[in-house]
């Protein structure tokens, strides 16, 4: 069992933040000793999402913005290290899913989930990889990729393509990496009860009928897997996927039936 300080004098970037998986990160991260910076896009989403975690005795930073853009990352990462003197772990966890037939999947909506869910990691690794390998110590990275990564999901092409792709990045990164003591993971969540999911009164009663585990994840079972992934006990761990689906990908049950 991980203990109440194991992220103790460890200063941590987590994005697409402000709710659901990427905020119970942040919440159990701070709750174990981290410095947290926290982001999201919607400024009053990640203020009140910091505010939350320092009534609970946490020590985090709201950090608004764009996570695809390259100048406010290294804002961040230059933050972290101004804050704390070093950066110790990254989790790219931002994310937009846009739905869209195939045949007319509209080119803008293609660019938006490139410019995020890829744009936003790489240049993320890239910049926290650029500070870890002056550290001694090194770091740890982990993207959040998608259980649409590994099975077919309607209307989900783009997205899936982006996640897939993700989990090919950590792996071709363990070569420029590991000589820096930098390890590079993913996880892939499956059907998760957040605020987003939830807004479909039907979603917890579908995936519950078709994961063999009998429900949809909750945020701190995905936040249990990512603090796994990001501590010591797990840095000779790189180039991974960690898929937790509650076995849904095992038989991969459509919701649409």
């Amino acid at each position: 069992m991980m203990t109440s300080t194991a992220f103790e004098n460890k200063t941590v970037i987590v994005t697409g933040a402000g709710q659901g998986i990427g905020f119970e990160i942040c919440k159990q991260l701070a709750a174990k000793g981290a410095t947290v910076l926290l982001n999201d896009i919607d400024e009053v989403l990640a203020n009140g999402a910091v505010q939350t975690i320092k009534d609970a005795g946490g020590n985090c930073i709201a950090c608004a913005g764009d996570s695809g853009d390259k100048d406010f990352i290294q804002s961040m990462v230059d933050l972290a290290v101004k804050t704390s003197g070093s950066l110790d772990v990254v989790i790219a966890n931002a994310g937009i899913t846009l739905f869209g037939d195939f045949f007319t999947y509209p080119q803008d909506s293609l660019y938006k989930v490139l410019h995020t869910n890829l744009g936003g990691t790489f240049f993320l690794a890239q910049a926290a990889a650029n500070q870890m390998k002056t550290q001694a110590k090194g770091g740890s990275l982990l993207f959040t990729s998608s259980v649409t990564a590994h099975q077919a999901h309607k209307d989900l092409a783009a997205y899936g393509m982006t996640k897939a792709a993700l989990e090919m990045l950590a792996k071709n990164l363990v070569l420029e990496l590991s000589p820096f003591k930098i390890n590079v993971n993913t996880i892939a969540p499956g059907a998760t009860l957040t605020e987003r999911t939830m807004d479909d009164p039907n979603y917890e009663a579908v995936w519950s009928r078709i994961t063999p585990m009998g429900s949809p994840a909750k945020t701190i079972d995905i936040a249990n897997a990512a603090l796994f992934l990001v501590s010591d006990g797990a840095k000779h761990i790189t180039g991974q996927s960690l898929v937790i689906d509650g076995g849904w990908s095992a038989i991969s049950p459509s919701p649409n039936e």
